[in-house]
């Protein structure tokens, strides 16, 4: 381990979240591993948040970083937070989330110990009172340090987010988020396991995840086609990885994330046009890839059966899907 402190980038998008940013860099002033810098990139805001900025920039100048850009999306904003860091690692923080004060300090400390190219953490949701609502538990029955190899259920098993994870700086030496889509997340993160050796993790729940109430993932439109765009994004990749052999462990990603992730996003879907439309793409993805509904139905993810995890009303939702019943799904929704 090297005598000098691993400076830690962590990048924080910022857009009209004037109500949660305060609480979001005093998580990140408040880490017990202070060797960090806080890249705030304010994202063509049109509120207060610039303001507040300032003001933690002006209290912490040892710290953030403050940057303001014109409005070019999640993706773009983060893009420049990788440009401009400088550290050793990084993490991804989204301004109206929070961490808890030793969030950082054990990641990086994870890393080092087994010399991890990337390290999870659990997440949990929470309301705007602070009460948890669901916990995310990101890699039950593994341990703390996976060797990719030996161990790449993990591949088609885990949650793609980006900010409950510290990544080695390298990772995105030729790698950046794709600018202009949703679920930018899915389309890159795989990408960067894929170029891992090993990861580490922790089962505490560090990252704090806000269910706005005004939140634009509330709206579902044709954007949701993203999804299947990012897993064919993700598969060639996979074609050209160290990982290329392992067929089963693909198959598994696209079900999760192509069939169950996808038909999570359509059971939200108001527009009947756009609904049928999302469908058909859907039918003609697990079509392209030979995914029958055996495979479907004996999905599992870590080794428990996924549909049957499920809560009662999104299972009813996929097996009248399976079976064709789209007309009286849409009776239902």
């Amino acid at each position: 381990m090297t005598n000098v402190p691993s400076l830690i980038s962590i990048i924080v998008p910022v857009y009209n979240v004037e109500n949660y940013l305060a609480k979001c860099l005093d998580s990140l002033m408040n880490q017990t591993y202070q060797n960090i810098e806080v890249l705030v990139v304010n994202d063509g805001s049109k509120d207060s948040s610039e303001r507040i900025i300032q003001d933690y920039a002006q209290r912490f100048p040892e710290k953030i970083k403050a940057f303001n850009k014109e409005n070019g999306g999640l993706s773009d904003a983060r893009n420049f937070g990788i440009d401009h860091a400088t550290g050793d690692y990084m993490g991804f923080v989204d301004s109206d989330d929070y961490v808890t004060e030793t969030m950082f300090e054990e990641m990086l400390n994870l890393a080092l110990k087994h010399q991890a190219e990337m390290v999870i953490c659990n997440i949990q949701k929470v309301d705007e009172h602070g009460n948890v609502t669901q916990k995310l538990t990101q890699v039950p029955n593994m341990p703390e340090k996976i060797d990719l190899e030996s161990n790449f259920s993990v591949f088609s098993d885990l949650s793609y987010f980006a900010c409950n994870k510290l990544f080695k700086k390298e990772l995105f030496k030729n790698k950046r988020f794709k600018k202009g889509v949703h679920y930018e997340d899915i389309q890159l993160i795989p990408q960067l396991l894929l170029a891992c050796t090993t990861l580490a993790q922790t089962q505490n729940f560090h990252y704090q995840y806000l269910e706005r109430t005004d939140s634009i993932s509330k709206t579902h439109t044709e954007k949701g086609l993203d999804i299947l765009k990012a897993v064919k994004d993700v598969e060639v990749f996979f074609q050209k990885s160290q990982y290329c052999t392992k067929v089963k462990e693909l198959k598994d990603f696209q079900i999760l994330e192509g069939v169950y992730t996808f038909l999570a996003y359509l059971a939200f879907v108001k527009d009947e046009d756009v609904f049928y439309k999302m469908s058909h793409q859907l039918e003609v993805f697990i079509q392209e890839r030979n995914i029958n509904f055996k495979d479907i139905l004996n999905y599992s993810r870590f080794d428990t059966n996924y549909l049957l995890s499920l809560p009662l009303k999104k299972k009813i939702f996929y097996l009248l899907f399976f079976a064709g019943q789209k007309k009286l799904i849409r009776k239902l929704m």
